[in-house]
């Protein structure tokens, strides 16, 4: 599905990593470790095509992505570390923005499925850290995109919000898309087999 060949990053004249090659495929959940400054977000937003690297190229089904950026970009769901949605907004406003295809019985079921039910028609900026998040997270219930990259996409989330996006995770896989994220948290246990990546600043280990 997903090949990243031969990566390299250099960020401030600094070696972030080199030589990084791995593929994704259907029904795959990889987590992207290291510690602070090896590149974890360096590399997630080289994956979405948000910056571009030193080297190598990254290839969606067979074909380099900078040959393809329509086709790339409909596959592909990327959240940020930071939420990305839109303060003045409601969450109801947000969603229909991001998803304007969807209807309102799956807005809402997505809300609530995020434990959002009841705060629809605040504005995100008045929401606290963790629901702000939330937001953004409701989108992984409404996306068509195959692949999702998640950069610490349980940021502020409480244990249950964590175990439901854990099974949201496990859903997509088993429908055949893949799921690449990055976090600080141990995952809980999931019917997923989970692989993990780990940057130690300039090599895979």
């Amino acid at each position: 599905m997903f090949e990243a060949i031969n990566l390299s990053c250099v960020r401030d004249e600094r070696v972030l990593f080199h030589g990084l090659s791995f593929s994704v495929n259907p029904g795959d959940i990889v987590q992207i470790e290291g510690p602070n400054g090896a590149g974890k977000t360096s590399l997630l937003r080289l994956l979405a095509g948000l910056s571009q690297p030193a080297e190598g190229e990254i290839h969606w089904q067979g074909e380099a992505v900078r040959r393809q950026r329509d086709v790339w970009h409909q596959a592909l769901l990327y959240l940020g570390h930071q939420p990305g949605v839109k303060g003045v907004l409601t969450p109801l406003e947000n969603l229909r923005f991001f998803h304007p295809n969807c209807d309102q019985d799956s807005i809402f079921a997505a809300l609530e499925s995020v434990d959002l039910l009841g705060y629809e028609e605040i504005p995100v900026a008045q929401l606290s850290a963790g629901q702000q998040r939330r937001v953004a997270l409701a989108r992984l219930w409404l996306t068509r995109a195959t692949l999702w990259i998640l950069d610490e996409p349980l940021t502020a989330i409480d244990k249950s919000g964590v175990e439901k996006l854990m099974r949201c995770f496990t859903r997509h896989a088993e429908n055949g898309g893949a799921v690449i994220l990055t976090t600080h948290q141990d995952l809980p246990a999931s019917k997923a087999r989970v692989r993990q990546i780990r940057l130690q600043g300039a090599e895979l280990a």
